[in-house]
């Protein structure tokens, strides 16, 4: 049921020995990968989605329906693993936050977070960011609960708030303050400095707070340890998967154009890239079916 993996992660939120650490995918590939090493959720990344899916920079230009099919794909490839997914400002009014939520339950999805800044919105580490009023974001908010309420279902709601670059620590921790009276599970500021790392899990006390690591961002590079010295009980890792293959891609190509030829890795035969999104499954699941496709081995 859909409901189960908001009910895992409601789980995993109510141990406060430990934090949820959630590195950052935006494939099959990249999130089958992860997968194999055992962590506790998974987090989806708009801008890994919006630069795989569209080629394009993460300036509010994907939709709704990408994000969650997106979604959908990523939270299923291992219904037991909690699945955090960015859905931006809800891509719209009030009508189209609440269809997000419900879309995104339908998905699979565990959790979800909204944010304040207008659609036409940036990626939270850019500069000169706007953001909504007060009372259009709680309105958001308001939106994404009362859909969750109808939804027949359940997904942990995270409110991100971007106000803490133009408008200051004071007005950033209202509007989470009003986001969790509202009934958001998990409070998210976007940006935070050393100084607001400090201070922002015991001003929101009891709620769960989320810290968002970009290296060379606007925060300060946590390691897990850190974050969770530090109070926060849920660590995502957006660029993880991103700027690894950004990287490997990049010196790979350079070296074809330059060598014309390609770079044999140990571990990297077609097996061996099948095997990790998912072969041996595919074979086990024909054999019990009595297939015969694959009874002389691949």
């Amino acid at each position: 049921m859909p409901s189960q993996a908001a009910a895992k992660l409601r789980q995993l939120l109510a141990d406060e020995s430990r934090i949820i650490v959630c590195p950052g995918v935006y494939d099959g590939l990249t999130a089958r990968i992860a997968l194999r090493e055992g962590f506790d959720a998974l987090y989806m990344t708009g801008a890994g989605t919006t630069a795989s899916r569209l080629g394009q920079p993460d300036l509010g230009v994907i939709t709704l329906n990408e994000m969650q099919g997106n979604a959908e794909m990523i939270a299923n490839l291992d219904p037991s693993v909690p699945l955090i997914a960015d859905a931006d400002t809800g891509f719209g009014g009030s009508l189209m936050v609440a269809r997000t939520v419900t879309e995104y339950i339908r998905a699979g999805v565990a959790a979800l977070h909204l944010e304040d800044q207008p659609t036409t919105k940036r990626c939270g580490h850019l500069r000169n960011k706007q953001v909504v009023s007060e009372e259009e974001y709680l309105g958001r908010i308001r939106a994404a609960v009362n859909a969750r309420s109808r939804a027949h279902g359940d997904i942990v709601l995270i409110a991100r708030t971007d106000a803490l670059q133009s408008l200051g620590y004071e007005e950033a921790i209202s509007r989470l303050k009003g986001a969790i009276r509202l009934g958001a599970d998990v409070a998210f500021l976007e940006g935070v400095t050393s100084k607001e790392a400090k201070m922002v899990c015991e001003d929101l006390k009891p709620t769960p707070v989320l810290f968002n690591a970009v290296p060379g961002g606007v925060s300060p590079d946590l390691s897990v340890q850190d974050a969770e010295d530090l109070g926060f009980r849920m660590i995502i890792f957006p660029a993880l998967a991103l700027g690894a293959v950004y990287g490997a891609v990049h010196d790979a190509v350079r070296n074809l154009k330059k060598t014309g030829t390609q770079v044999v890795r140990a571990g990297s035969t077609p097996r061996d890239l099948f095997n990790v999104v998912g072969l041996q499954e595919a074979i086990a699941l024909d054999m019990a079916s009595g297939g015969q496709l694959y009874k002389n081995g691949v």
